[in-house]
C-alpha cells in the first residue's frame, strides 16, 4: 500500500515508517528534517505540516498516519492540531484512501500536561470523530491513539532523572512505558489489520489514566 507518515524522522514516526517497509509497504514520509531511513521503498518530503502551503503534491494516498507533533512548545496548537488537520484535509479524501489514524495522546483525556499540549491533543479526538464520519463515505476508517508516556527522546528530561522516573513508574500500574515500535505495532493493526473500527480513541498508557492518572515533570 501507499502510507504517508508525518513526523517519520524520529520517534514514534520513525518506527511506524520502518515497520511498513518491513512489512513491503511504500512509505512517504513527511517532516521538518532530513530523513536518516535509507530504503528503496521510502521517499521523504521536507515541510512543516503547520504551514499548509509547504505540503508536497502526493496522489492517492491509502494509508495516512499523522505522527507528527511537538511539545511544551509555542507551537503546540499550531503543529499538533491545525498541522494534523492541514495534512489530512489535503491527503484523506479521495477515492484511494482506505485508513487515516491520528497520534493523539493520555493527556487529551486527563488534561494532566501542558496546557497546550493537552488542548491540541484534545482537540485531535473531537476532530477524529469528525473525520470518520466524513470518510466513511469512501468505505474508509478513522481512530486515534492516545499512548502515555512511550520512551522516545521528547520524554528525555524525566528518563535521564532517576527520581522523577521512580515517581512515573510508583503511579504506573503495570510499571513501563512504551516503547516507539510497540505504538507502531499499534498503528500497522489499525490500518491495515482493522476494518471495521472507526472514529474511536483508544488508550496505550500502561493502566496510568483510568487506573492513577497523574503527570510529572521537571520543575
Amino acid at each position: 500500500m501507499k502510507v504517508l507518515i508525518t513526523g517519520s524522522c524520529g520517534g514514534i514516526g520513525k518506527a511506524v515508517s520502518e515497520l511498513f517497509l518491513q512489512n513491503g509497504h511504500t512509505v512517504y514520509g513527511l517532516d521538518i528534517r532530513e530523513s536518516g531511513i535509507k530504503h528503496s521503498c521510502y521517499r521523504h518530503f521536507i515541510a512543516d505540516i503547520s504551514d499548509a502551503s509547504s505540503l508536497p503534491a502526493i496522489d492517492d494516498v491509502e494509508i495516512l498516519i499523522n505522527c507528527a507533533g511537538v511539545q511544551d512548545s509555542a507551537d503546540d496548537i499550531d503543529v499538533n492540531l491545525k498541522g494534523t488537520i492541514n495534512v489530512t484535509e489535503k491527503y484523506a479524501f479521495q477515492k484511494a484512501i482506505k485508513s487515516v489514524l491520528i497520534i493523539a495522546s493520555a493527556s487529551a483525556h486527563t488534561g494532566a500536561e501542558f496546557p497546550k499540549y493537552s488542548a491540541s491533543k484534545g482537540g485531535l479526538l473531537a476532530y477524529n470523530r469528525n473525520v470518520a464520519i466524513r470518510l466513511a463515505g469512501y468505505g474508509a476508517t478513522c481512530n486515534s491513539l492516545s499512548p502515555g508516556g512511550v520512551k522516545t527522546p521528547l520524554n528525555k528530561p524525566v528518563m535521564d532523572d532517576p527520581v522523577l522516573w521512580k515517581q512515573i513508574m510508583d503511579v504506573t500500574p503495570l510499571k513501563k512505558w512504551a516503547s516507539a515500535e510497540e505504538i507502531a505495532q499499534w498503528c500497522y493493526f489499525m490500518t491495515v489489520v482493522n476494518k471495521s473500527c472507526t472514529g474511536e480513541d483508544i488508550l496505550i498508557d500502561n493502566g496510568e489514566t483510568h487506573l492513577n492518572a497523574s503527570f510529572v515533570w521537571p520543575k
